[in-house]
């Protein structure tokens, strides 16, 4: 499910089914590296709209979290916000997904699942070799899920 009213009524009306929220993890520099964080948020909003597409009725795509890459502890206190949020409302499962590898420093501080995955370059492909990467890449990450639920199935 999306971050849409049309996509929230439908939560609303069965919260049971969807345990799982995935945000979306966007970095922004107005400066030197300007085009690669826009590169990263690309390649991060493409992975996460076709994950939702595959997972739908299951996990809530919320609303990509935007940050200064230059400004990051109070980034991090910002996101575990979000994290204590959702947890104490209705998730059982936080999935942060991101291309910043400076995420992988803060993991510790998150009690939900970083995944960070390099972002391709895919401004220079074609239109059939990024569905192809981008469906290899759904692949991987739907396993990490899948295997996530069932770890919690088990406990």
């Amino acid at each position: 499910m999306k971050w849409t009213p049309a996509d929230i009524e439908k939560f609303e009306k069965s919260p049971e089914y969807v345990d799982t929220a995935v945000v979306p993890l966007f970095p922004v520099s107005f400066a030197n590296g300007m085009k690669e964080t826009a590169a990263m948020t690309e390649f991060t909003s493409l992975l996460t709209s076709q994950l939702e597409r595959q997972l739908q009725g299951r996990i809530l795509l919320t609303p990509g979290f935007s940050y200064l890459k230059s400004s990051r502890f109070p980034v991090v206190e910002q996101l575990k916000d979000w994290e204590t949020d959702m947890l104490d409302k209705q998730f059982n499962h936080v999935f942060y997904v991101t291309s910043d590898s400076d995420w992988k420093q803060h993991e510790a501080m998150l009690q939900g699942t970083l995944l960070w995955i390099p972002s391709l370059p895919l401004q220079h492909m074609d239109e059939k070799a990024k569905q192809s990467v981008m469906e290899d890449q759904i692949r991987q990450l739907m396993n990490l899920f899948i295997q996530k639920w069932r770890d919690a199935e088990a406990e």
